[in-house]
C-alpha cells in the first residue's frame, strides 16, 4: 500500500501503540505532562486538538475537480492543523470533550475548514489558491507552498484578523514582523506616528482600514511560519535539541512534514520520538446539522497519538508560532536568541533588520552546516 494512502482503518487494531510508559518528559505544544502519572491528561490534550484527514464525497474542487483529496491532500491537512492551532489559540481557552453543547467560537473556527469551496481555509481554497504557487490542482505540497498559500488566504479571514508571516531565507526579521502587526504605525516616522495608507507587507497588502482608536493599539495577532531544510537527505543531528525546543515553547503551533511524499503535523515529543497527527485516513465529507451544531467526532484524533524516532524526520519542514500580543513575540525572540546558544546548530536566524546590502555567509554567521537553507529552502519532499 502506498504511504500517502495509508489509512488508520489498516492500523486501528494493530500498529498504533499506547503511549510510552517512561520517565522522560512529554512535550506537546509548550505544555509538560508526565508519561508515568498524567497519561489521561496526555490523550485529553492531543484529542483536543483539530484532526485534519483525507475526506471524500465533498463537492469538487474548481466545480468539475476532484472530490476526494485521498493521495494527494496530506500536506494540505497538516496546513489547515496547524493554521487550526492558531484559530484555536485566537479565540478559545478550552478542552474538548465528545458530546458537549459546543460555543459559537469552536463552530466558527471548524466551519472555516469545512469542505466547501465558501470555506477560508477548505481544502477547496487551498487547492485553487496553489495554483498561483505553481501546484495543478491534486498535485502534492510541500511545507513552503501550504505555508504560502496559507498566508494568502488569511487575508480574507476579517473574523479573526491575523497577521500571517513566512520567514524565507532562514531568516526571521524582527522589524517586519512588527510593521505587519502593526501597520497602522509609521515605523519610518517613529514607532508613535499612525501610517496614512495600509503597507504592502511579505507579499500581501495589509493595513488599518477605518480602525477605531482603540483597534489601532492593539497587535494583530501573529502566525508566524518557518520554512526550514534541516539537512540533505537525512535530518542533521545538529538540530534535534533545537527542533525539540522548538515544541517547548508556549507559543509553539508545532511542525509540517513527515516522510517522502507523506506529511504529518507534528505537536510534541518524548525522548527521541516525536508525536504527532496523522492526515492518512479517508473520511466522509462532514455539514453542519440544521441547527447550526457540528458532529464533529471526526475532527478529533480519540485514539492515543502517532510516534516516530525524529532521526527519520525528512529534513524538508515549516515550524510554526502563535503570538497573540506584543509581548508574546518579545518574549518568543528571548527564547529563540536562548535556544540559539544550546548545544547543535541554530535552525534559522534571528535578526533586528534587514540588511540593505547583499547578504553574505558572513552577514548571517552561517556554518557550512546550515548554508545549505538557502539552496534547499524551496525544495519539497
Amino acid at each position: 500500500m502506498d504511504a500517502a494512502t495509508l489509512t488508520y482503518d489498516s492500523l486501528r487494531f494493530g500498529e498504533i501503540e499506547d503511549f510510552p510508559e517512561t520517565s522522560e518528559p512529554v512535550w506537546i505544544l509548550g505544555k509538560q505532562f508526565s508519561a508515568l502519572t498524567e497519561k489521561d491528561e496526555i490523550l485529553a490534550d492531543v484529542t483536543s486538538r483539530l484532526w485534519f484527514t483525507y475526506r471524500k464525497n465533498f463537492q469538487p474542487i474548481g466545480g468539475t475537480g476532484p472530490t476526494s483529496d485521498t493521495g494527494w491532500g496530506c500536506m494540505l491537512r497538516c496546513g489547515q492543523m496547524i493554521l487550526g492551532q492558531a484559530l484555536i489559540c485566537r479565540h478559545l481557552d478550552w478542552r474538548w470533550s465528545p458530546g458537549q453543547r459546543q460555543r459559537a467560537e469552536y463552530i466558527s473556527i471548524l466551519n472555516a475548514f469545512i469542505d466547501k469551496k465558501d470555506s477560508y481555509y477548505s481544502i477547496h481554497q487551498i487547492a485553487q489558491m496553489g495554483v498561483g504557487e505553481g501546484k495543478s490542482i491534486g498535485q502534492w505540497y510541500g511545507p513552503n507552498t501550504v505555508a504560502q498559500v496559507l498566508k494568502k488566504l488569511a487575508v480574507f479571514d476579517s473574523w479573526s484578523r491575523l497577521a500571517v508571516h513566512v520567514a524565507m531565507d532562514n531568516t526571521v526579521v524582527i522589524e517586519e514582523i512588527k510593521r505587519l502587526c502593526m501597520p497602522w504605525l509609521d515605523f519610518d516616522r517613529g514607532a508613535c506616528a499612525v501610517s496614512e495608507e495600509p503597507r504592502e507587507m511579505n507579499g500581501d497588502l495589509e493595513g488599518a482600514c477605518a480602525l477605531t482608536g482603540e483597534e489601532t493599539a492593539l497587535w494583530k495577532p501573529l502566525v508566524l511560519l518557518i520554512p526550514l531544510r534541516l539537512g540533505l537527505s537525512d535530518i542533521n543531528e545538529a538540530y534535534i535539541e533545537p527542533l525539540k525546543q522548538c515544541f517547548m515553547m508556549p507559543q509553539s503551533l508545532g511542525v509540517i512534514g513527515g516522510k517522502p511524499n507523506s506529511a504529518h503535523f507534528f505537536i510534541g515529543f518524548v525522548g527521541d520520538e516525536l508525536i504527532y497527527l496523522d492526515p492518512h485516513t479517508t473520511q466522509p465529507a462532514v455539514d453542519p446539522t440544521e441547527d447550526g451544531q457540528f458532529p464533529d467526532d471526526s475532527y478529533h484524533c480519540q485514539h492515543p497519538p502517532c510516534r516516530m524516532h525524529i532521526c527519520e524526520l525528512d529534513p524538508s519542514i515549516a515550524a510554526g508560532f502563535f503570538c497573540q500580543t506584543e509581548d508574546d513575540f518579545d518574549e518568543w525572540c528571548a527564547q529563540i536568541r536562548k535556544v540559539s546558544n544550546c548545544r547543535g546548530l541554530p535552525m534559522f536566524e534571528l535578526v533586528d533588520s534587514q540588511p540593505s546590502h547583499l547578504i553574505t555567509a558572513d552577514v548571517l554567521n552561517l556554518t557550512p552546516g546550515n548554508l545549505l537553507y538557502c539552496f534547499f529552502i524551496d525544495s519539497e519532499f
